[in-house]
């Protein structure tokens, strides 16, 4: 599974904008989910829910704050599975500092959970570079996350910026290279109102476990999208995911 992430906007600002033409293709052409809110604000909470089911009581986007508790890594390495968090600016790999150019420690959550700072675990905290050459030697890991830096996830540039971006990480990926049985979600972390707690964002599913032109319409947010790629890794539910609506109606 593959989890891409953008910034700070609500589903209205993408979907029907004509500077988005990428955004409401694949919409169009796979699965939309279509009532999706983030849990919180500012960013790093809604990174945090995404990968552990809590926000840990963070809300800010600090880069000194430490989260108590399991997540993915955890999970994953649990039940024999791989990750990898591919960075776009990431100076380096496993680096663990608070910013260099347009990369934000804020958008990798897994740098704050204090048993990823193993040399093994670092090692998985990669630049965006590795992974075209990880997907076409079929390297990828299990679950992958993906995020553009500041100004290619829409956090500091326009919409048509973040299009351009997408259209050219998600070619490769749905022209083949990917494994069959794979999904790619791509989602924003916030928007700018308190709908859900964090906003009514943009969400869909891509790839060939995806029924084209689908959509779920039953409200879900980053804890159920965990609750779905949990379920479907056959992991072990983490924090809110366990009571959280899994994404349905959009598989085949």
């Amino acid at each position: 599974m593959i989890l891409v992430v953008f910034e700070n906007k609500e589903v209205g600002d993408i979907l029907g904008n004509s500077n988005a033409p990428t955004f409401n293709h694949l919409a169009a052409r796979y699965g939309t989910i279509g009532n999706y809110t983030a849990v919180s604000h500012p960013s790093l909470p809604n990174y945090l829910a995404l990968i552990s089911g809590s926000t840990h009581a963070i809300d800010s986007d600090c880069t000194d704050c430490v989260a108590k508790g399991s997540n993915l890594a955890d999970t994953l390495q649990g039940s024999g599975k791989t990750w990898k968090a591919y960075l776009e600016g990431l100076p380096y790999v496993g680096f663990t500092g608070a910013a260099s150019g347009r990369y934000g420690k804020e958008h990798d959550p897994f740098l704050y959970f204090p048993q990823n700072h193993t040399p093994s675990r670092l090692r998985r905290i990669v630049p965006l570079t590795r992974f075209l050459p990880d997907l076409t030697h079929r390297r990828l890991p299990t679950f992958s996350l993906v995020v553009p830096d500041l100004c290619h996830d829409t956090h500091d540039c326009d919409i048509n910026v973040g299009d351009t971006w997408l259209a050219r990480f998600i070619k490769p990926l749905l022209r083949g290279a990917a494994p069959r049985n794979s999904v790619v979600f791509v989602i924003f972390d916030e928007g700018t109102s308190d709908v859900g707690g964090g906003g009514k964002v943009f969400a869909i599913a891509l790839g060939p476990l995806v029924r084209p032109h689908s959509r779920m319409v039953a409200a879900t947010n980053h804890y159920g999208l965990l609750r779905t790629i949990e379920l479907g890794l056959r992991l072990r539910l983490l924090g809110h995911s366990a009571g959280a609506r899994a994404i349905t109606g959009i598989w085949r």
